[in-house]
C-alpha cells in the first residue's frame, strides 16, 4: 500500500477558552492509504498538544515510522497491520489515523460500512451534546438557548475559567429542567479538597469531566463525592487507567485511543471495571467525527457524546452525513466511514 501523509488547518469561527489553554484553530494531519487494488481509505491524526502534549511534526515522524509496515500491508489481515503500527509508532495520535484509513479502505473494499463490519448499525442515531463555550454569562446563557432550541437534550459548559458560579447559574436558568448540564473542568482543580469545594458550589449538574488530574486524585474525589458522576478525561492516558473503575464514568476520545479499534477496546475495559463510557472528541476533523460515530454504533454509550463539534470550524464544507439534527448524528451509511474528507 501506498501512504501518503499531508497537512490540514481549520479555524474556529470563535476561540475555545479552556482550563488548558485557548483553541483558536487545529492542526491535523490528513492520511491516504491506497492499495495494489486501488481502492484508498482514508483517515486523520488530530493532536491538540495544549490537550495531550503531542506535538503535529512528533506525530509526523510517528507515521513515517510506519510507512514500511503500510507498504507491506496488502493482503494482511487488518488486525495484524494494526498491532505492527502500535508497535512501530507509539503515538495513538498516529495509530488512530492509520486506523481510520484502514477501516475506511476495508469498508469501501468490502462495500459495507465501518459500523456493519464492527457489529452494530449504519444509520444508528447516537446522542450528542452541545457545547458551549462563552465565558460571559450573559453569552453563555444565550448559546445554551440556541442550543436547546436546536434540540439537544444536553450542554456541556467549560468551567475552571473566570466566574464559574455565575456562568452556571446563567446557563442552568436558561435551559431550565428539561435540558441536562454537563461541566467540563479539563483538570482546572489542582488537590480533590479543591474541586470539591467548587464542584459542590456548582452543583447540580448532570456530570464533571476531569475536574482533577491523575487516577489517584478523581478516586480520591469520586469517593468524597459518590453522588456525583465524575468522568475520566485526560488521565485516561495513566497506564490502566481506563479499566481502573476510579470513577463512575470514562470519557473515551478516537484520537487517545489510537482509532475505532482503540475506542472499542477501551469501551470494554472501563466497562468491566464498572465504569459507563461516553465518547467525544478534541475537536476532530471530519474523519475523527466520522470514525467516532462508527465505533459509537458498536459500543452504544447511553449518555450524549461530545462529537456535535464540526459546525465550530469557519472554513469545512460540512459533510451532510455528519449533520447534527434535533440533537442526534447518524451513524454514516455508506461504505468505509461514509464521509468525504
Amino acid at each position: 500500500m501506498h501512504l501518503a501523509i499531508a497537512p490540514r488547518r481549520l479555524r474556529l469561527k470563535r476561540p475555545l477558552e479552556t482550563a488548558h489553554g485557548t483553541i483558536a484553530e487545529r492542526e491535523l494531519l490528513d492520511v491516504l492509504v491506497i492499495g495494489a487494488d486501488g481502492i484508498a481509505g482514508a483517515g486523520e491524526a488530530a493532536p491538540l498538544e495544549s490537550y495531550d502534549g503531542v506535538a503535529l511534526d512528533d506525530v509526523r515522524a510517528a507515521l513515517e515510522d510506519c510507512r514500511a509496515i503500510v507498504r507491506e500491508a496488502d493482503g494482511r489481515p487488518l488486525h495484524q497491520v494494526l498491532a505492527d503500527c502500535r508497535e512501530a509508532a507509539v503515538l495513538p495520535q498516529a495509530v488512530a489515523a492509520l486506523d481510520l484509513a484502514l477501516w475506511d479502505r476495508e469498508g469501501r473494499r468490502l462495500r459495507a460500512s465501518v459500523a456493519a463490519l464492527l457489529g452494530g448499525k449504519a444509520g444508528a442515531n447516537v446522542a450528542v451534546n452541545a457545547v458551549v463555550g462563552a465565558t460571559d454569562p450573559a453569552a453563555a446563557a444565550r448559546a445554551a438557548t440556541a442550543a436547546a432550541e436546536a434540540g439537544h437534550r444536553c450542554v456541556k459548559l467549560k468551567v475552571g475559567v473566570g466566574d464559574d458560579v455565575a456562568r452556571v447559574a446563567a446557563v442552568r436558568a436558561a435551559l431550565g429542567p428539561a435540558v441536562a448540564l454537563r461541566l467540563d473542568a479539563n483538570g482546572a482543580w489542582a488537590t480533590p479538597a479543591e474541586a470539591e469545594r467548587a464542584l459542590r458550589a456548582l452543583a447540580p449538574f448532570e456530570l464533571v469531566e476531569e475536574p482533577v488530574h491523575g487516577v489517584a486524585a478523581l478516586r480520591e474525589l469520586q469517593a468524597a463525592l459518590p453522588q456525583t458522576a465524575v468522568a475520566m478525561d485526560e488521565s485516561g492516558v495513566e497506564p490502566g487507567a481506563v479499566g481502573s473503575g476510579a470513577t463512575r464514568l470514562v470519557c473515551l476520545k478516537l484520537t487517545r485511543c489510537g482509532g475505532i479499534s482503540g475506542l472499542v477496546e477501551a469501551a470494554e475495559q472501563a466497562r468491566a471495571a464498572g465504569s459507563e463510557v461516553f465518547l467525544a472528541s478534541t475537536f476532530d476533523g471530519p474523519l475523527g467525527i466520522a470514525g467516532a460515530l462508527h465505533a459509537a454504533a458498536a459500543i452504544e454509550p447511553t449518555r450524549p457524546c461530545g462529537l456535535a463539534t464540526l459546525s465550530a470550524f469557519a472554513d469545512l464544507d460540512l459533510d451532510p452525513a455528519l449533520a447534527v439534527e434535533d440533537g442526534f448524528m447518524r451513524v454514516p451509511t455508506g461504505p468505509g466511514l461514509g464521509v468525504r474528507a
